[in-house]
């Protein structure tokens, strides 16, 4: 029987009078042998590879594969024929067996390399993977025709990308700030600059129209004044001419109506007419000369002032803008470097207070830390003293010398004070008592007012000592005398 294998198929015939296979596209199938087909197109195959970085941090790397059998070479045909075309190129078997290749080699790969590698590096990333799992398939007789990577994906619990994602857009919306506020400081700066330059090419296209607005009419006034020169000589010409023909007429009619002697004088006289005529002529024309020649002078002269005193005012006007542009600027200069200025302060001030609020943090979770080992001493320390607070207590005591401090402070409590004593005496005792003065009282009423009595110079003279206050003269003062001693009276 004759059999024809379609344009992506193959015959893999097997059987009498063959080795081991014969693989065609066209081929008699003779009786004892065998004739199946399998498919040349590739097939996808999506996967979703669990892999682990050098870093320890799991990711998910979605992936899809092209692969079909090697068409350009007999011997991965054959291989092909013999162990994958038996199976469907969509069964299980073939999937986990192209799957078990892929994943092993992208996790042998991915736990050599970094997860910053992998993410930056993802066409290498790729080629890599390409380029070891070709290995595996070549096995097989199968081909990678294309490989997609998809973007890594987070496994849930380790949000690795999220967090670089969140990272990165967080620093492309401070930069994008940054970008703004440059940009919109160079517009307004480039605003300003052509706003400037807009005035003063104005201004120089202004007072170059002027000057050659000036120029114009002064040589149109010229080529006026030149024209009606040239009329004003050209009808004294014709009338010069008109004149002579006129005289000529004239001598002509005398010369038919006079005599030959009569011709012969007017004719005379007629010459010396004309000659005065043509002398009158000749001066009046150089006198017009002289005056356009004059008028000429003073002309140009005036139209050259004229323009001198204008660009000298164009000058003037120009310096004064340029000196005005020049002040603004350096004004401006000054606000951006005062801004400048500012803003450093502003972000040394900011760094300052996150340096001092660092420290005092770092500070207080030392003190803390501190605190919690004092406490676990105590607790290790009343454990050890069978819960005794009293001789927990006098250990501190002890070991911390408050024993030692109490007695120096009491020690020095003592020698600061300087004790004063006062012996009063009183006189001798009895029924009858004895005055201050020296002399006897006698009764009982009189006798208790004086023990009252004599009980007031001590506390006065206590009261001296500590307020400085005296007792006042009604009441007594005391006296030093010079076997007594200090008295009251």
């Amino acid at each position: 029987m004759y059999r024809v294998a379609g344009a992506s198929e193959y015959l893999v015939i097997t059987g009498g009078c063959i080795r081991d296979l014969k693989l065609a596209k066209k081929s008699w199938v003779l009786p004892g042998q065998r004739c199946t087909k399998f498919d040349l197109s590739p097939v996808n195959y999506t996967f979703e590879v669990q892999a682990m970085s050098a870093e320890k941090l799991p990711f998910i790397l979605p992936a899809v594969f092209t692969i079909g059998p090697r068409t350009d070479d007999l011997f991965s045909l054959q291989k092909y024929a013999k162990l994958i075309s038996p199976h469907d190129k969509l069964s299980a078997h073939v999937k986990e067996l192209v799957q078990g290749v892929i994943e092993g080699e992208t996790r042998v790969l991915a736990a050599s390399m970094t997860m910053e590698d992998i993410f930056r590096g993802t066409k290498d990333f790729k080629q890599e993977v390409f380029g070891k799992v070709q290995l595996e398939l070549d096995q097989f007789g199968l081909v990678i025709y294309n490989a997609n990577i998809k973007q890594l994906v987070d496994i849930p619990g380790h949000e690795y990308f999220s967090y670089l994602g969140q990272k990165t857009q967080m620093e492309a919306a401070n930069q994008a700030k940054v970008d703004v506020a440059e940009a919109k400081k160079k517009g307004e700066i480039g605003a300003k600059t052509r706003e400037g330059e807009t005035l003063q090419n104005a201004a120089r296209i202004d007072a170059d129209t002027k000057i050659i607005s000036l120029k114009s009419q002064g040589e149109g006034k010229k080529e006026d004044i030149k024209i009606k020169s040239e009329v004003k000589i050209f009808e004294n010409e014709r009338e010069a001419e008109v004149a002579e023909a006129n005289a000529e007429l004239a001598k002509k009619k005398a010369a038919w109506t006079r005599e030959a002697q009569v011709v012969e004088v007017e004719a005379t006289k007629t010459v010396a007419l004309r000659e005065a005529e043509l002398q009158r002529e000749v001066e009046r024309m150089n006198a017009m000369t002289r005056t356009e020649k004059l008028k000429a002078e003073f002309l140009s002269k005036a139209s050259v002032e004229y323009e001198t005193k204008v660009q000298e005012a164009n000058w003037e006007l120009y310096k004064k803008q340029k000196a005005s542009e020049a002040a603004l600027f350096e004004k401006e200069r000054e606000a951006d470097a005062k801004k400048a200025l500012a803003e450093a302060a502003l972000y040394a001030r900011q760094q300052s207070a996150d340096a001092e609020f660092y420290a005092k943090k770092k500070e207080a979770e030392g003190i803390a830390a501190l605190g919690h080992a004092h406490g676990a001493y105590l607790r290790t320390l009343l454990e050890a003293l069978g819960g005794n607070y009293a001789a927990l207590r006098d250990y501190m005591m002890i070991n911390n010398g408050m024993f030692q401090e109490m007695a120096k402070i009491n020690g020095e409590a003592v020698r600061g004070l300087q004790p004063r004593i006062s012996v009063w005496t009183s006189g001798g005792g009895g029924g009858g008592g004895e005055g201050v003065d020296g002399k006897a009282v006698s009764g009982s009423a009189l006798a208790e007012i004086a023990n009252v009595y004599r009980t007031l110079p001590p506390l006065l003279t206590t009261v001296q000592e500590q307020t400085g206050m005296v007792p006042p003269p009604w009441m007594g003062s005391f006296k030093e005398r010079a076997h007594e001693g200090r008295v009251f009276d």
